[in-house]
């Protein structure tokens, strides 16, 4: 009866026409920009190359011939794919970072296609994935300590927690729960996780922290004496060259084993309030049960760079080699550098290999040839063409001894000797180099037995062969990439070094690690530089404060502006001008309103960084108008992604509501409540142009207690920046903080890094006159209506909802399990948060559908009817089929779910005429 059922469905769906037009169909593309960890994976036989296509949220698979490779098939998986492990010929794991998930996928046998079977839930933005341990049948994820999927409490406001974890699952067992049942989730103590590598008898997994830091903090200026260097204030100079006095500011401190230390070698080891332990790469028992990190001190390693990019191990020595680039954020200044003490212009990172081996963490700086003292020379030169940036994945020969790098800013392998490396004997040379006709190298996978190396370049989302005994790329093939051609010609002038510096060593994604933050402060004032009046336009305060909105604050952008963290390039759009003080705007002095004129216009803004490629990069001159412009839609189209701290149904939880309803509706000390200024407006206003909304700020300016009148910041990114307790100030009648012991990072949320937590609740900021002003004094009343705040902030809206990449897979074997999912992720698609698709396999076919709500699905064949939720999913338990569902960003659903090349002709149409889905010249 069963399978009757099934072949009348099928029947059903199979013969049932119904009409509709070819025309094209806009196909949305959400750039968000994701770093691939490990692109490639080649099969245990060899016979199988399989990659990550990130754009095209696939998994690529491809025959290994001796002619080369060819194409053979591609998997949807989920959404965003940063790596992939091959456990057999015929089962690999995706690791999805947008979707918080991992794509087990049965692969055929003749490798020209297959389906996920399982897909397992972790947490948030999960970034590598290796097979460890007993018969190499534990799989190891890195993700973050946090997102909708983890089964704890990640304790936002408790000091002293570690923010990486590592999922470990049983390949054999993964459990019947909806997202698999992990053998342990392991805790480390730093901030978030991204690269994996294990030993050659996978024993022992490493795990590198991502953003690890470099033990430097802030001080905030209350805490810092006034009158400059000479009363024991901030280091000089304490003037520009207009001789207009500099604003007191904080202090950036690095610690240097013993003390924290300014860039003057002053201590200030007695005001610092925490620890900063510096835990960069942990060590892993994957056999132990449950598989746990080491005791003591071999558990971990500190001081192995601030940037922690990926890991391999050498197979003979067992030695652990850590690409990293190594901030230099204790230097101050850009510009030519006229003042004495020097300035950073042409020196903001040092691209490295860290050896780790039992003797100890000693780190080699690849660029060594480079002469710092001197800037900046023109493009092409000698200096520039031996230098290797942003070292990536990385491969080791079998028999230890040579090295193989992926410069991703140099469009570059390096070629090493272990020895020389590990001896730092080497010499930066161009004949240990291997040019790449693409670019962004991100990865690579060594195939010895025929001599390749198999290299993702990920700015032409493509594969090079290069041949490895003569050193040079044989081959190279493009995979299908949906981004548009704005994303794909604006994106290398983030990454390139080669064009974007005259050393060849740094570029702007140098601290916008892949168009996001790198979590640190930086010094980037000019002595050298003019005081500028400020155009933009000020928050209006309410009439009993007066006619002066700025309450007497000067709102001038002066040039010696102090430290301020590095902000993120995402979500710039809509929001106006730029930087924290919005000194990066559209130059317009009169009055302006949203959208896109005057200082609200963020494409005139972006333009104005042309002059850090010569002041900061050190480039010899700045873009070209025709680059830059290319740079500014390609960066304005980079977007945040969905909030993991938020419910995926979008509604927030009875703390959060009560905090949302203090800062939408409570009025506050200065300009009514907080949303007056923090503007939260997710859906825009269509009849005003503004179709993207507000998340946290307008564009505008508003009075700040601090030392610069600052651009209202937006909120979307406050749940990335937990992880620092103790405030080196007072405020009010609270004094500073005790010691709070060790903690992962040294940068809190405001401006400068300096205030640790959104309210400080576990430190003295007070802020009782706001509180005090609407009646909730210091009670407890008080402090539970702050803490709701922070619970609202922390799971503030962002541009996507939180469905958004959100999966599961249906099986035979898991229809009640999948059955509330499902519901969920329709639900959500109904109400407009996503669109809902589902790809996979059902009689043994490979098929797709796109949601259209009233529970009916459409197919990728154009002349099927559409098909009720009922029926589908009964056709997939009763054909033994397998079927993915995913809530994509609205408006993609189309191109993910049932057109890929968007050309007008859909999916399940061209495979049965023989055209390519994948190409849009090719059709029926």
């Amino acid at each position: 009866m069963r399978r009757h059922l099934s072949r009348s469905l099928l029947a059903v769906l199979l013969l049932t026409g119904l009409t509709a037009a070819h025309g094209q169909v806009s196909g949305a593309f959400t750039l968000f920009e994701s770093g691939q960890v490990r692109p490639l994976a080649l099969s245990p036989s060899g016979r199988f190359l399989f990659a990550v296509n990130t754009p095209d949220n696939r998994l690529e698979i491809f025959r290994v011939e001796s002619g080369g490779l060819s194409h053979r098939g591609s998997v949807p998986v989920g959404l965003e794919p940063v790596a992939v492990a091959a456990r057999t010929d015929e089962e690999v794991w995706v690791v999805n970072h947008l979707s918080d998930s991992v794509s087990v996928v049965r692969v055929d046998s003749d490798g020209r296609g297959g389906a996920v079977v399982r897909t397992l839930l972790v947490g948030d933005e999960p970034r590598d994935i290796v097979f460890a341990g007993p018969g190499r049948s534990r799989a190891f994820i890195t993700a973050a300590h946090r997102g909708q999927n983890v089964p704890f409490d990640p304790q936002f406001t408790t000091p002293g927690v570690g923010r990486a974890d590592v999922w470990v699952f049983d390949a054999y067992n993964l459990g019947i729960s909806l997202g698999g049942t992990p053998l342990t989730i392991l805790n480390l103590f730093s901030d978030t996780p991204r690269a994996l590598a294990v030993t050659p008898d996978g024993s022992r997994v490493y795990a590198a922290a991502f953003h690890s830091g470099n033990r430097s903090t802030v001080l905030h200026e209350s805490a810092v004496p006034n009158g400059g260097a000479a009363a024991g204030g901030v280091p000089g100079p304490d003037t520009n060259f207009q001789g207009a006095p500099r604003p007191e500011v904080s202090i950036l401190v690095r610690h240097n084993g013993q003390d924290w230390v300014d860039v003057l070698n002053r201590p200030w080891t007695t005001t610092v309030r925490f620890n900063l332990p510096d835990k960069d790469v942990f060590a892993i028992s994957a056999t132990a049960n449950p598989p746990a990190q080491l005791p003591g001190a071999s558990g971990f390693y500190s001081g192995v760079g601030t940037i922690l990019f990926n890991m391999a191990v050498n197979p003979v020595s067992g030695k652990v080699y850590v690409s990293n680039t190594e901030a230099r954020n204790d230097l101050r200044f850009e510009g030519p550098g006229v003042f004495a003490g020097g300035s950073l212009r042409g020196h903001l990172h040092e691209s490295r290999i860290t050896v780790l081996s039992p003797s100890g963490v000693t780190p080699r700086h690849l660029n060594k040839h480079i002469n710092y003292g001197t800037c900046c020379a023109p493009i092409p030169n000698p200096e520039n063409e031996k230098s290797l940036a942003q070292p990536l994945g990385m491969a080791v020969t079998s028999n230890g001894a040579t090295l193989y790098v992926a410069a991703f800013g140099s469009s570059k392998l390096g070629v090493y000797s272990t020895a020389a490396l590990e001896a730092d004997t080497f010499v930066p040379s161009t004949a240990n180099q291997i040019l790449l006709s693409g670019g962004g190298p991100t990865g690579m996978v060594l195939d010895e037995a025929r001599g390749r190396l198999y290299v993702l370049t990920r700015f032409d989302n493509a594969i090079s062969i290069v041949n490895t005994a003569t050193r040079q790329e044989i081959a190279h093939l493009p995979m299908y990439n949906p981004e548009p051609p704005s994303v794909v010609q604006g994106r290398p002038f983030l990454y390139d070094a080669r064009n974007g510096s005259s050393h060849g060593d740094s570029s702007c994604g140098s601290c916008h690690i892949f168009g996001d933050s790198d979590s640190l402060a930086w010094d980037l004032g000019n002595p050298d530089g003019v005081v500028k009046d400020n155009p933009s336009p000020v928050v209006p305060v309410l009439p009993e404060f007066g006619d002066d909105p700025t309450f007497g604050q000067d709102t001038r952008f002066h040039p010696m502006k102090g430290p301020l963290l590095t902000q993120s390039l995402r979500g710039m759009a809509n929001h106006g001008s730029m930087h924290w003080r919005g000194d990066r705007n559209g130059g317009d002095t009169e009055p302006t309103a949203q959208p896109d004129s005057g200082t609200f216009n963020e494409a005139a803004a972006f333009k104005q960084f042309n002059p850090a490629f010569q002041d900061l990069l050190g480039r010899g001159a700045q873009l070209t108008p025709a680059e830059m412009q290319k740079f500014t839609d390609f960066a304005l189209q980079i977007m945040y992604p969905p909030n993991p701290v938020r419910n995926l149904d979008n509604a927030l939880t009875a703390r959060q509501q009560a905090g949302k309803d203090f800062f939408i509706n409570v009025t506050s000390f200065f300009n009514g409540s907080c949303e007056s200024c923090h503007r939260l407006d997710p859906n825009g206003n269509p009849e005003k142009g503004l179709f993207k909304g507000f998340f946290g700020g307008d564009g505008r300016a508003s009075f700040d207690a601090e030392p610069l009148f600052p651009k209202v910041p937006h909120l979307r990114n406050m749940y990335q920046k937990v992880g620092m307790f103790g405030a080196a100030f007072g405020f009010g009648s609270v004094g500073a903080d005790p010691f709070m012991g060790d903690q992962i990072r040294g940068f809190g949320f405001n401006s400068d890094g300096s205030i640790p937590t959104l309210f400080l609740f576990n430190s003295g900021f007070d802020f009782d006159p706001i509180f005090n002003q609407v009646g909730i004094p210091r009670t407890p009343e008080g402090v539970q209506a702050k803490r709701d705040m922070e619970e609202f902030m922390l799971a503030f809206d962002t541009n996507l909802a939180p469905i958004v990449g959100q999966q599961v897979t249906l099986t035979a074997f898991n229809p009640l399990v999948a059955h509330s999912r499902i519901h969920l992720l329709m639900a959500r698609a109904a109400a407009g948060d996503c669109d809902l698709v589902a790809k996979g396999r059902v009689a043994g076919k490979q098929v797709g559908y796109l949601y259209v709500g009233a529970g009916r699905f459409r197919s990728d064949r154009q002349a099927l009817p559409t098909v009720s939720d009922t029926v589908l999913r009964t056709l997939v338990v009763t054909s033994g089929g397998a079927l993915t569902y995913t809530c994509t960003p609205p408006g993609s659903g189309v191109r993910i779910g049932i057109d890929r090349d968007m050309d007008g002709y859909l999916d399940g149409d061209e495979r049965a005429a023989g055209s390519d889905p994948a190409n849009p010249l090719s059709t029926p």
